[in-house]
């Protein structure tokens, strides 16, 4: 264990900082430490049969994100998307297989065993880009769900296709499908009449490492019971959370079983990276080649042709191809029931497991070659007007939450305004307010012009960009000089920046509202109304003092300004307070800002 969690520990962000991902620092990470590296783990399968609880996990904490309402909204998806694009590569990669050589039964098995993406590296990839929960990210979840239910028919069917023994009759056959009904309603009913009580009961006793316990006795209770009856253990773990998806104990359930769902999840691949037997490669390198390249291939292709013909985008279903092409996790499964059953033998299922490990270990790379083909976002510009020879006296580039309220008090007082902005959704929306607002970069001089920036007696600078503000800056200090230019600034650095610039004025985007927060605090407290005046205005001063201290001597200077919650600690020791120096501690920033 020391040498599985020394290896992710500084494998993963190491890989993760190199821009590859964390999945493909797992994977490398286990290739080192397997027989194939350096062999310190002998055994790599004991790993996996342990880490693959880290799949169940995973799936049983997507589950309690799916309420039965959300499942049921996408039954459409997982049942019409998902069974089409299973069925359509399962039968494009059987073909494949014949075209390899190997028998039709055989081909059907690998094929469909490919098909089963890798449910743990597109959850783990979606999850750190935060798009689980986009539409493109929501169909490929569907897709998952309904690959994940179909390694029950597909172990039902290898049993079927494994050499006839004469010992499995159909009354046996039907038995396992009444079983595996039976399991299912089992869990229903324990998920709607039973844990609900049993976690109020145990929430009541207040004993967290109990509630602990419980929350990881369901998720392996409801595993182990599918899998007793010959269905997956990620399939059951799933359905537990979508039973206790409603249950007000969700949000706890969720954070007991994190932290175990994340040490498992990894290990799973650093099992999966040392399951991969470079020998076997090099033996069968060229079947293995051809068979990575053409599945993958293949596979991406009828991924995209389908997403296209179902009227995904271009983006969209680029990135579900080459997310999904890559082979998964029960195809290991599938693989070693036929094996078991004498449908396929050992180094057949060693090559068919070697080409879906590394199909695993490219798909990272390939994401990282997706981003220098993937089409870049093109905003629309219907509706919207671009500036051209405009003429008011005052020019503000921004129209954020910052700038709209900036606006009103020159529109109450009567004063021309023209305002750009690049947003397009935030002008079509200020439209509807009545405001026109027009697109524009800023950050271009030809944009300025356009815009009538030689011409304006002020320019606002409001963007809430700190690069974009300062490149706003310097065009108008080298191209229109004379022109007063007042900016919003991110914090004291780039304050400190703008005003040796040249701007007129700045203003922190943060200062005022905190300040006025800091004043309804020590109000709450009891505080009168002259003594927060006299707070706020010492605030103030000791903050205009330090900012020109500041501008002399860099942002270390001006320290003895700042009132620490320290001085209050020292008090308590025996030392008295500055007597010039209010109560109540200033609501300022950081001394080095982030």
């Amino acid at each position: 264990m020391v040498v599985l969690l020394a290896a992710a520990v500084f494998a993963v962000p190491l890989f993760k900082r190199l821009g590859l991902g964390t999945v493909l620092g797992y994977l490398a990470a286990g290739l080192l430490l397997g027989p194939s590296g350096i062999g310190l783990i002998a055994d790599p399968q004991s790993v996996l049969h342990a880490a693959e609880l880290g799949v169940v996990m995973f799936l049983f904490i997507i589950g309690l994100e799916m309420e039965p309402a959300r499942l049921w909204s996408l039954r459409k998806q997982i049942f019409g998307l998902g069974a089409v694009q299973v069925g359509v590569c399962g039968l494009l990669l059987t073909g494949v297989g014949i075209l390899l050589g190997f028998a039709p039964a055989v081909s059907f098995v690998f094929g469909m065993g490919f098909v089963l993406t890798s449910t743990a590296i597109v959850m783990q990839i979606l999850g750190e880009a935060n798009q689980l929960s986009t539409d493109g990210g929501q169909k490929m979840v569907s897709i998952l769900l309904l690959e994940d239910l179909a390694i029950v028919p597909l172990l039902a069917i290898v049993a079927i296709l494994a050499p006839s023994t004469g010992e499995v009759s159909m009354v046996t056959r039907l038995t396992g499908i009444g079983l595996a009904l039976g399991a299912v309603v089992v869990l229903i009913f324990l998920g709607r009449r039973i844990m609900n009580p049993v976690f109020s009961l145990l929430a009541n006793a207040k004993i967290r490492e109990v509630m602990t316990a419980a929350a990881l006795l369901v998720v392996l209770g409801a595993a182990l019971l599918m899998q007793s009856v010959g269905l997956s253990m990620a399939m059951g773990a799933f359905l537990a959370g979508v039973l206790l998806s409603t249950s007000t104990f969700r949000n706890q359930l969720e954070a007991d079983v994190e932290p175990f769902r994340g040490i498992l999840l990894g290990l799973f691949f650093l099992a999966v990276g040392m399951s991969l037997d470079l020998s076997v490669v090099a033996a069968s390198w060229q079947i293995i080649a051809v068979a990575v390249v053409s599945y993958m291939i293949v596979k991406a292709l009828a991924i995209y042709v389908i997403a296209r013909l179902l009227r995904s985008s271009h983006k969209e279903a680029l990135k579900r191809a080459v997310l999904m092409s890559q082979g998964g996790e029960f195809a290991f499964v599938l693989y070693t029931t036929a094996a078991s059953s004498g449908l396929i033998d050992g180094p057949t299922n060693a090559i068919f497991t070697a080409t879906v490990i590394i199909s695993m270990v490219l798909t990272p790379f390939a994401l990282v070659g997706l981003r220098y083909v993937m089409p870049k976002p093109v905003q629309s510009l219907d509706g919207v007007v671009v500036p051209e020879d405009l003429s008011e006296r005052v020019l503000l580039i921004g129209f954020g939450r910052f700038g709209q309220i900036a606006s009103q008090a020159l529109l109450g007082q009567g004063h021309s305004i023209s305002i750009i902005d690049n947003d397009v959704e935030m002008i079509e929306a200020a439209a509807t307010f009545g405001f026109k607002v027009y697109y524009g970069d800023g950050t271009r001089l030809d944009i300025l012009r356009a815009a009538g920036a030689p011409n304006a007696d002020l320019v606002l600078v409001c963007t809430d960009n700190k690069e974009a503000t300062t490149r706003i800056v310097e065009l108008m200090r080298s191209e229109y000089p004379l022109v007063k230019v007042i900016a919003r600034s991110f914090d004291r650095q780039h304050a400190i920046e703008l005003r040796k610039l040249g701007v007129e004025y700045e203003l922190r985007e943060t200062f005022e509202s905190a300040l006025s927060f800091g004043a309804q605090a020590i109000r709450e407290l009891g505080a009168t109304e002259d003594e927060i005046i006299e707070v706020v205005a010492g605030v103030r001063t000791r903050d205009k003092l330090r900012f020109e201290a500041q501008l002399l001597g860099g942002i270390d200077a001006g320290r003895d300004l700042l009132i620490s919650n320290a001085i209050e600690q020292a008090r308590e020791g025996g030392v008295e307070r500055p007597a010039e120096q209010p109560v109540v501690p200033e609501a300022a920033e950081p001394v080095r800002p982030t």
